[in-house]
């Protein structure tokens, strides 16, 4: 497995990640995308509340990545919630979505 980094609003944090599951996270944004885009575009009224993506992978770490669509206006806005834990550190924080997409393509352009 080679090293995925995060970069996060403050710093960043690297962990074993395999190609395999990174392709199922970017999956998984790409269903938050269609989410937020739902939210983003309704012209008017209330948009229909969207499902959150809650993004969960066991390997050398624990990682879990989760994001409401309903409290973004917008894609470009939206942030995360990054939780990386093993049995001696657990790291919660925030990043932003775009900056994840741009981590995860970089790291499957260097990976596949």
């Amino acid at each position: 497995m080679t090293q995925l980094r995060l970069n996060l609003v403050e710093g960043s944090v690297s962990f074993s990640f395999s190609p395999q599951a990174a392709q199922d996270l970017q999956s998984a944004i790409a269903n938050l995308m269609q989410s937020l885009k739902a939210v983003a575009t309704k012209a008017s009224g209330k948009p229909a509340p969207q499902q959150p993506m809650q993004y969960q992978h066991t390997g050398e770490v624990f990682l879990e990545i989760f994001c409401n669509p309903n409290i973004w206006p917008s894609p470009f806005a939206a942030k995360v919630l990054v939780t990386v834990r093993d049995d001696r550190i657990r790291l919660t924080t925030e990043a932003e979505l775009t900056r994840l997409i741009e981590d995860l393509n970089l790291y499957l352009e260097n990976n596949s």
